[in-house]
């Protein structure tokens, strides 16, 4: 299955995106380089907190003692009943860095505590 946090609009914009602290990315020593408009960083910083909230909340349920199952189909057809998060996202396709980042820790955590 496709997943793909969809890209915010400035309209959606929310208090977390705007009290992160900036990081000076974009900058150099010269002051060549860095932006002219802080709106291009708070889209970015938005777009890639909307992307982990979105994998937070596909996993969000199946977690604790009362967890779901989720029943995941694959591209051949194939049914998977889970509740296991690593599970859940290692079948899910991402398309956002962000997220991507977040399937792959979720890969590399379940490898170490087994």
């Amino acid at each position: 299955p496709a997943f793909h946090a969809g890209s915010p609009t400035r309209q959606s914009t929310n208090t977390m995106a705007a009290a992160a602290p900036a990081s000076g990315a974009g900058t150099s020593k010269s002051g060549e380089g860095s932006f002219k408009d802080d709106s291009k960083q708070a889209d970015v910083r938005l777009s890639n907190i909307v992307a982990a909230k979105a994998v937070a909340d596909a996993v969000r349920t199946s977690l604790g003692p009362k967890g779901m199952d989720k029943m995941i189909q694959g591209k051949d057809g194939e049914v998977i009943i889970t509740n296991d998060g690593a599970t859940i996202l290692s079948h899910m396709s991402v398309f956002h860095p962000t997220a991507k980042m977040l399937v792959e820790l979720s890969k590399s955590q379940d490898i170490e505590a087994g």
